[in-house]
């Protein structure tokens, strides 16, 4: 196939080279001769009933000191392009949730990889709650007396942002730490958004299991194990990645939420399981691509590029 493909991702100046899917993504499509273009979020309109965006071609290359190259500058529409890959980081505030909308209007006539409208309704945190069998005990909640009782009943607990991503503003709340309310005074005064509780799970010491489902199938899994010393651990907060193999439980997992993943057009996932519970289902710009290609001399991009075409 010679396809048109857009990257919505951050700049791409600042990934990181050997940890990056969306610049495994890149190179794929690449090789398979399509044409790419890069443009931020912000570079995205809508414009009398047209989504455009300014964008410039991109060249990859797997090159520490020089892997990439931009063209010049010029504004498209994004019906004349036959994917658009929305892979920008959350937060998943207001403005993703801007774009979804924008992008919804071109889709599917031009392939929105993840379905903009089931990004916007199946937030990582939020999403999970469609499955309360598979969860560790959960709270969702801005009432600060509620999430003190959570407390009393459940011990050791995990306080997060709602829609925060890469392990920042997550806390393990022990049952004698004196913190709780004022973490809670910090939260609730940057917005007005809820915070998620969770009873805290300490086979997390052994690691937290990111697994990719492409087309809703489990395609492999890298546990990622936290510094000594810290509760989180994602890559971003020093988390190690170790090779990982799917153990029943993890198939039973990805069994029960793979068609609804499926069925919602959510091409590229990856949950998040620790011990025997899932904790999140990441939608939005999953990772782990490269990390698992090592470990086991795969190449996940092909599939999910082979996914793509079938769907085209």
């Amino acid at each position: 196939m010679s396809l048109r493909i857009a990257l919505q991702m951050d700049a791409i100046q600042d990934i990181d080279l050997t940890g990056d899917s969306t610049f495994v993504l890149g190179l794929e499509a690449q090789k398979r001769g399509y044409q790419i273009y890069h443009y931020l979020p912000d570079q995205l309109s809508l414009d009398q009933g047209t989504v455009k965006a300014r964008m410039r071609p991109l060249t990859l290359r797997y090159q520490a000191d020089d892997f990439y190259t931009l063209g010049d500058e010029q504004v498209h529409s994004l019906a004349d392009f036959d994917v658009v890959l929305l892979r920008q980081d959350p937060p998943f505030d207001m403005g993703y949730i801007s774009y979804t909308h924008l992008l919804e209007r071109i889709h599917p006539d031009t392939l929105v990889v993840n379905d903009p409208y089931h990004v916007r309704n199946a937030p990582e945190k939020l999403f999970i709650l469609d499955f309360p069998d598979l969860l560790t005990p959960t709270m969702i909640s801005r009432d600060a007396s509620a999430i003190h009782e959570f407390r009393k009943q459940h011990g050791d607990i995990i306080i997060k942002p709602l829609f925060g991503n890469g392990g920042a503003g997550v806390f393990h709340i022990t049952p004698d730490n004196e913190n709780l309310n004022s973490l809670l005074e910090m939260f609730f005064a940057s917005n007005r958004e809820p915070i998620m509780a969770q009873q805290y799970l300490g086979d997390v010491r052994q690691g937290d299991k990111r697994i990719i489902l492409i087309d809703g199938e489990p395609v492999g899994a890298t546990n990622r194990v936290p510094q000594q010393g810290e509760a989180r651990s994602n890559m971003h907060v020093g988390g190690r990645a170790e090779a990982s193999i799917l153990t029943k439980r993890d198939l039973d997992i990805c069994e029960a939420i793979g068609p609804e993943l499926k069925k919602r057009g959510l091409i590229f996932t990856g949950i998040d399981v620790i011990g025997d519970y899932m904790t999140e289902i990441n939608v939005t710009s999953p990772t782990g691509l490269q990390e698992i290609n090592r470990f086991n001399n795969t190449c996940l991009e092909h599939h999910i590029w082979d996914v793509i075409e079938s769907k085209l």
